[in-house]
């Protein structure tokens, strides 16, 4: 295995971190300027109906076929699994027909009095979703390849388009909102999918000249250097035209049935991952528990309040996936497998659980007493004045959780084989029928809160889960995961002190100063940062040694 995984990936989650955080600071100026420009229900159309539909159609249609074939790439027959890519195309327009029929037609139509593009909201959501799943197989090599600049640059230009287009068309038109959202949406990932091609076009007629002149110097004696890839070298990159990239004839069967296989595994807890994902998504849209106008508010704190788990966690998640999927083999007991790579994905899996642990603990802590603080500053007296302070409280909460349950769920999933896959699937269905009772009972109560508090029910099932699957995976060996996971005492005292003292200050300090209210939490939270670094004084040594050692390498 080449010794450049480890580096790509936290490159790769680097890159992803920097891009989440300016696409959240974008995202939360344009969601201030939609607030002040916007009827709630109709951010609640699009933020809550229409983005569920895409979120749905993408999730089912894709997300099986990349966590298979990203699954150990430097063994795949590249054709076979571009062939198992394309099959994307087809399923996402099967899936359009059936999810578009159902929210035209099953589902309550919002009225004219709050948008009047409706359906064209829709099918603009199932044609932009047929148009990135062409892109999919392109992507997929990108991933595999580590083409992770180019990710960065093909994101941020979607972004960058849908965000100019809507806010060009609602500043003339506050009230075609969703017709906005509608255009912005069909060219925003219009633009995504033809940027990929050219790119990988004029990439792979550079690499043709390229290789004519190593030709060249081999014949002549001379020598050249080669560059690493995940895959052997650079220069092994296994397609030389756009055409391969489109489906193809094979000798020995057109499709990996193994992949295919896998992908089966995946895609049926597929279904159940994105029912827990998005569970309160589905109710307030199934059962209309909450009107519009609520939804609306209710998807502007939830925003607010899973910014940490958007921006930081996510990207994080995806590239100690991809880590782990290639340094465990998932078919071989860990004890005769390769017992330094075991080693070595021991201590990053312990290391990510106790930083993003200590991490969670810092968002609970602070967002307990800056909620209300943050929302006022967001969307004015509006956005307080009501539950939005309660529900980012109880976001906080949820945070934690998450923290903890990306990276072991993430782990399970890269490690497990097929058998363990299905067995998994069978406890997503009890946990998905626990999780929607528990939404129901918990919103009729609560409200909005009641949301939250079924999915930190949920999160702390799945996180027990998957302890529990690592702790056996590893009984019989000399390594133990997650020892050594809870932040150390020191760090724990202090975050409790300053709980206390930015309680008392937001009750005795923020009526009368605002300001003073904040600096008193940014005291703690600077003393909380010390106490942390002073704790894991290895950790942070490490992170600056391999900082210096990369502008070492790129002086």
């Amino acid at each position: 295995m080449p010794p450049n995984i480890l580096s790509s990936s936290l490159q790769n989650a680097s890159f992803n971190i920097i891009f989440q955080i300016g696409f959240r600071i974008l995202t939360f100026l344009l969601n201030a300027f939609v607030l002040r420009h916007v009827s709630q229900a109709a951010v609640g159309v699009m933020n809550v109906r229409l983005l569920l539909l895409e979120s749905t159609l993408l999730f089912l249609s894709r997300e099986a076929f990349r966590r298979a074939c990203l699954s150990k790439a430097s063994e795949h027959y590249w054709p076979k699994v571009i062939n198992l890519v394309w099959l994307t195309v087809p399923l996402c327009q099967i899936l359009c027909l059936i999810f578009g029929y159902i929210w035209l037609n099953v589902l309550s139509t919002p009225s004219s009095s709050i948008t009047e593009y409706y359906t064209v909201g829709v099918w603009s959501i199932a044609i932009s979703c047929i148009i990135e799943m062409c892109c999919e197989p392109v992507y997929l090599m990108s991933e595999a390849f580590l083409f992770v600049r180019l990710k960065v640059v093909m994101q941020t230009m979607l972004v960058v388009v849908r965000t100019i287009t809507f806010t060009s068309i609602v500043l003339y038109q506050p009230k075609a909102a969703v017709l906005a959202f509608s255009v912005a949406q069909i060219l925003s990932i219009t633009a995504y999918t033809v940027g990929y091609y050219i790119y990988f076009h004029f990439y792979m007629k550079k690499r043709l000249i390229e290789r004519s002149q190593i030709i060249n110097n081999v014949s002549k004696g001379r020598s050249f250097q080669r560059k690493d890839s995940i895959i052997g070298t650079a220069y092994d990159f296994p397609f030389n035209s756009i055409s391969e990239f489109l489906p193809s004839k094979c000798d020995d069967g057109n499709f990996d049935y193994k992949l295919a296989k896998l992908t089966w595994s995946f895609f049926k807890q597929g279904i159940l991952k994105q029912i827990l994902t998005e569970g309160e998504r589905y109710i307030m849209t199934l059962f209309s528990v909450l009107s519009f106008g609520e939804q609306g508010i209710y998807d502007v704190v939830n925003n607010l309040g899973s910014m940490a788990a958007r921006f930081l966690f996510r990207p994080i998640e995806e590239s100690a996936y991809f880590y782990f999927s290639q340094m465990i083999r998932r078919d071989v007991p860990i004890a005769k497998q390769d017992q330094k790579q075991v080693e070595e994905c021991v201590l990053v899996l312990q290391r990510l659980l106790r930083c993003l642990f200590a991490l969670g603990l810092v968002i609970l802590v602070f967002g307990l007493a800056y909620s209300r603080l943050l929302l006022l500053l967001y969307g004015g007296s509006g956005l307080i004045s009501g539950s939005g302070p309660l529900l980012l409280r109880t976001h906080c909460l949820s945070v934690l959780l998450l923290a903890l349950n990306g990276i072991t769920e993430c782990y399970a999933l890269a490690s497990m084989d097929t058998k363990q896959l299905d067995r998994y699937n069978y406890v997503m269905v009890w946990l998905s029928i626990g999780f929607l009772c528990i939404s129901w009972i918990f919103t009729r109560l609560l409200g909005g809160v009641g949301f939250i508090l079924a999915n930190c029910c949920n999160m702390a099932a799945r996180i027990t889960h998957s302890i529990h699957y690592i702790a056996d995976q590893y009984q019989s060996t000399a390594f133990n995961p997650l020892k050594g996971v809870i932040p150390h005492r020191m760090y724990c005292i202090t975050l409790f002190v300053s709980g206390l003292l930015t309680q008392l200050s937001e009750v005795l300090v923020s009526p009368y100063s605002l300001l003073g209210h904040f600096l008193i939490g940014a005291f703690c939270f600077l003393v909380t940062l010390v106490v942390w670094t002073i704790g894991e004084r290895e950790l942070v040594q490490l992170g600056i040694h391999k900082w210096n050692q990369r502008r070492a390498k790129s002086h």
